[in-house]
């Protein structure tokens, strides 16, 4: 007889000179979502798909798991996200697969290897997780969640100011207030290459400056420097060249287009000539949606425009813009405001056996009319029963107890202002539209 795995042996049952295993938990960084704040992500993400809906947003989805090349031809090599932070592993074909660390790369591989750019610009939003090792913190662990949205084939700078407008106004619409738009322009390949030289050689003067990170990318992703939150290399920065200054005429008339646009809707924003966004994919517009209720993960939203992302990925040339939100820290700003409950709108009360058969038919029948139907399976009598019921949020109570199940008649009860009817159980369907 073949013996049991090791991971079948009972854990309640100590065996001699054996230690009990030990209570599995979960791993670092990695968090359960409960059913009470299960009922808050779906608010949240339904929230989210009517607001693409609206705005002519179709929805991609695409696996969790890729080739690591992926990733290292899409994001660059030279960045915290490919060269610290991944999930890589050989699986058993031998081929380096990656858990996906974010998800525009994703949907530009999908839409070149199935030929959506053949069929004209597209409009598309992903939803779910991420994952990223990296020290967790409040709104930010290592499986993250995060929604966005790509446009792929529009180059006109107003698909810039439409996907910051969507951004926006789904938070707006979330209820999220106290909100700062910072705003920047990367220029195009040859503005970053001519101010990345003169970056550089101006940070190798004063290299001794630089807080340790900093040095370190001087040599590997020098942009990433302007981004350092060290108080010491930002003081340094503020006497730094600037990008702006670096932009060529058609760069530089391209983001006041965008910055007339956001203006003539209304959307505030501040301009940040220090701001670049942490992947090598982005140029002309970068911009952030933060909040100061975050601390120093400050960032709602964070997004641009990359053109070229498409060719390096083997498709053709393509003017692609999009963002992406991380829900935790959405989840953070919103608190308890805003959120719904998982409330019952109905309860089944029974007692006895007739009654008691009958409570699940009933519930089932509700449900079929659209109502959240809760049975009480406790068994306890109609006063604790009821009182149960009072306290879950429910607007009605059905009851059934022997004479009803032998009558056909139940009562009703509402609970919010303890009125009492019959109603018959052959006219439930006809009746219950009409209370």
């Amino acid at each position: 007889m073949a013996r049991r795995p090791f991971w079948a042996e009972r854990q309640d049952v100590p065996r001699r000179g054996i230690p009990a295993l030990e209570q599995l938990q979960t791993l670092r960084g990695m968090v359960d979502l409960l059913p009470e704040a299960t009922a808050h992500w779906q608010w949240l993400e339904a929230m989210a798909r009517e607001h693409f809906r609206r705005a002519c947003v179709h929805e991609i989805r695409t696996p969790l798991l890729e080739a690591t090349d992926l990733f290292a031809r899409g994001i660059g090599e030279a960045t915290d996200v490919v060269g610290k932070e991944m999930y890589s592993f050989l699986d058993r074909g031998e081929r380096s697969c990656t858990l996906r660390p974010e998800g525009t790369a994703s949907v530009v591989r999908a839409a070149i290897q199935h030929g959506l750019l053949s069929q004209g610009p597209q409009k598309l939003w992903y939803g779910g997780p991420m994952f990223r090792y990296e020290r967790p913190q409040g709104g930010r662990q290592r499986q993250f969640h995060q929604i966005g949205l790509e446009c792929l084939g529009f180059a006109d700078s107003r698909s810039d100011v439409e996907a910051i407008a969507i951004a926006w106004d789904l938070l707006q619409a979330l209820g999220l207030t106290n909100l700062q738009l910072e705003l920047n322009s990367l220029g195009s390949q040859d503005d970053r290459r001519a101010y990345r030289d003169g970056l550089v050689a101006w940070l190798q003067e004063r290299q001794d400056q630089l807080d340790a990170d900093s040095q370190q990318r001087l040599a590997t992703n020098p942009l990433r420097i302007l981004d350092s939150k060290h108080p010491q290399t930002q003081e340094l920065l503020s006497l730094a060249p600037n990008l702006e200054d670096a932009l060529s005429p058609a760069s530089r008339e391209r983001y006041e287009q965008v910055k007339a646009g956001l203006s003539a809707l209304g959307i505030p924003f501040l301009c940040n000539p220090r701001l670049v966004r942490g992947l090598d994919y982005y140029g002309h517009t970068a911009f952030e949606i933060t909040s100061d209720a975050l601390g120093a993960q400050a960032t709602v939203c964070g997004g641009g425009r990359y053109d070229g992302l498409v060719e390096q990925l083997g498709g053709a040339p393509t003017a692609c813009v999009g963002w992406a939100m991380g829900l935790e820290r959405l989840m953070l700003l919103l608190g308890q405001e805003n959120k719904p409950t998982s409330s019952p709108d109905v309860v089944v009360v029974s007692q006895g056996d007739r009654a008691e058969a009958l409570a699940v038919p009933v519930a089932r029948q509700l449900r079929q009319l659209g109502q959240a139907v809760e049975i009480d399976l406790s068994g306890s009598g109609f006063g604790k029963q009821l009182k149960r019921a009072g306290k879950s949020g429910a607007r009605w109570a059905v009851l059934i107890g022997e004479e009803e199940a032998t009558s056909g008649q139940l009562q009703l009860k509402d609970l919010s202002s303890s009125e009492s009817r019959s109603i018959a159980l052959g006219q439930l369907a006809e009746e219950w539209p009409r209370l």
